[in-house]
This record gives structure tokens, sequence and C-alpha cells, in this order.
């Protein structure tokens, strides 16, 4: 794997973190864990703080200079986090409404920010092995149990005879979203629609699997800095609504804005730009 990544030399061993992560979050899973809420009322498990540790102490012991922002560990003063340089940007258990309910549809997050952009980023499945890895400029890759990692990139348009698939979020939806399908509907044609659950969405664009992932309802900037990277390494992008580069900023908030993640050479770019202006 390491002749695939000179690029980087943090990857393999984030990739191993990652998975190590996802073997300690396995236990917890369908075993009726107990569930607390945090201060937002956003549920939190032993398994997310059981993540949380190993993580952080994985990624400190790789290099101590770096900091770390982590779910589990983000009251961090803006004025500190304002010095920073380069970071990790950690989601635990990202989909910890999937978990508590059962689903496979969780993942371990972790992303390496420097100046506010995604250098790459590492988004792993507990339950079955897979993961998914990448980096603008780095390529981005799947790996799958007991098989080498394939490169996977966007698609520009869906195969003959097939829809234009929007993922959407199963849980999370806003009026505002609605509309902007409705105009896509009207241009492109009938769309299907993807619900999947965490940052697995935009694992469906960077693999060639849907076409377009807008987000015009609330998330944490741990829920998408990791899938970012993949999608950016595999060919696509990711936009605020006024058409500029989506970045990790240390704004007083942890709140993103709306975004629009999509291949960065879509002939529909604009008109998606215009919608969600509108």
């Amino acid at each position: 794997m390491s002749e695939l990544f000179l690029g980087h030399p943090f990857i393999a061993p984030v990739i191993e973190l990652a998975r190590q992560a996802g073997e300690a979050i396995l236990p917890y899973w369908r075993a009726n864990v107990a569930v607390t809420s945090k201060a937002d009322d956003s549920p939190v498990t032993a398994a997310d703080l059981a993540a949380h540790h190993l993580i952080l102490a994985g990624l400190t012991a790789l290099d101590p200079s770096i900091p770390v922002l982590s779910e589990e560990d983000a009251d961090i003063d803006q004025s500190v986090r304002a010095s920073w340089q380069r970071w990790w940007l950690v989601d635990p258990l990202d989909g910890t409404k999937e978990f508590i309910a059962g689903s496979e549809e969780f993942t371990v997050n972790i992303a390496l920010i420097e100046q506010g952009r995604v250098v790459f980023g590492v988004v792993s499945m507990p339950t079955s092995g897979r993961c998914y890895f990448g980096g603008a400029g780095l390529g981005a890759w799947r790996s799958d149990v007991n098989e080498a990692p394939r490169q996977i990139q966007v698609r520009q348009a869906p195969a003959e005879g097939e829809c234009f698939t929007v993922v959407a979020s199963r849980r999370h939806s806003s009026p505002e979203q609605e509309r902007l399908l409705e105009g896509l509907s009207e241009g492109l044609g009938k769309l299907e629609l993807a619900n999947i659950g965490s940052s697995l969405k935009f694992c469906l664009l960077a693999e060639g699997s849907a076409d377009c992932y807008p987000r015009l309802a609330p998330t944490s900037q741990w829920d998408t800095a990791a899938a970012q990277g993949v999608l950016e390494g595999a060919g696509g992008e990711v936009l605020e609504l006024s058409g500029e580069p989506f970045s990790y900023p240390a704004r007083e908030s942890l709140l993103n804005p709306f975004f629009l993640a999509l291949p960065a050479k879509a002939a529909w770019r604009e008109r998606l730009l215009s919608l969600a202006r509108s």
C-alpha cells in the first residue's frame, strides 16, 4: 500500500488507526448500549468515547505537534483554534443514530486539515471493513477486506439509460432542499434518490454510484471533512452555495454552512449553483 501513497506518509497509519477504532466500536453494536445526550441533544454512547480515546492516543503518537479536534472533545476556544495551521478533524463514530438503530451505515472519519483545507481523509466502515481514503492531488481509493485497494473516480454523467442520482439524507432535509430537487428534476429529468447514512453520501459520489449531494440542512465540521477529502481525490468538489470551495476556518461555530458536493467537471454545475442560490 505504501507505494501508492508516497505523497503523504500519514495516510497508511491513519487507515490502520481508523480500522482499530472500528474494532473498538463493534462490541457495542447491537448490544443495547446505553445512550446519553450531549448539550446539543445529540446522542453519545460508550462506543463513541472508546473510538475517540483510541484515535486521540494514536494521532498524538503519530505527531504530538498536530492538535486534534474531535466531536467528543470539541470544547476548544475559537481563539486557540485560530492559531492552528494544521490539525486533525475527527468524528470517532459518524452516524451515531444509525449505530443506535442497529444499521451498518456508520463510519469512523479522520481528516488532516491545513490552512482550513482538507489534505486527505479516511472514512472507515467498522461493520464491513471497507475503507475509503484520498485527497486532492493524491487520488482516491476504496479498500475491501482481503482485496487490494482500487482507485475510484466520480462519473461526469449517468450511464445511458440510468437516472440522475441525488444523494439525500434519510434523517435530514429542508424545504430549501426539496425545492432544489424539484428544480433539478425540471432540467435533468426524473431523479433517483439514494438514501444512506453518515459520510457515506460523499463516498457514493466518489466511486461513481451517484451524481450529486446537496446539503441544505445542518452539519458539523467533523461530519464532512474526511469524506470531502475522498471526494476531492476522486475528481469531485464541495462548494458553498456562493460557488466558493468548502473549507474549515476556525469559526466560533463548528457548524458548517450549506454545501453542494458534485463532480468538478459536471456539465450541470452552473445550473445546480443557480438553483441553490435561488
